[in-house]
């Protein structure tokens, strides 16, 4: 099992830049894909990047992609979401999520998901 533990979430300005980690517990983070979702009040969850186990291979959302970068370090069992250009749309709960997989791509869909952390909330003002 995989204890998944999101910190660096905040309130910005529009403009502004915040950076997300996640750390995993547990000896096989490499095993896991990693994700990134979130869900803003009165809104479905929503996948925002993804990236493989190497970390070779990534995915964003149409709505982040250029803006936010998603990387792992599998030494130091984490993963961060760097968000540039924050706009007050982005405003949210932001989501680590991590599935176990012999695969070498990456999941893009919640229910794919096995373990996930509490949340971290990120707050845009414009």
């Amino acid at each position: 099992q995989v204890q998944l533990v999101e910190s660096g979430g905040g309130l910005v300005q529009s403009g502004g830049s915040l950076r997300l980690s996640c750390t995993a517990s547990g000896r096989t983070f490499s095993s896991y894909v990693m994700g990134w979702f979130r869900q803003a009040p009165g809104k479905e969850r929503e996948s925002v990047a993804a990236i493989s186990r190497s970390g070779s291979i990534t995915y964003y959302s149409d709505s982040v992609k250029g803006r936010f970068t998603i990387s792992r370090d599998n030494n130091l069992n984490t993963v961060s979401l760097q968000m540039n250009s924050l706009k007050p749309e982005d405003t949210a709960v932001y989501y680590c999520a991590a599935k176990r997989t012999g695969s070498t791509g990456t999941f893009t869909r919640g229910n794919e998901y096995d373990y996930w952390g509490h949340g971290t909330q990120v707050t845009v003002s414009s």
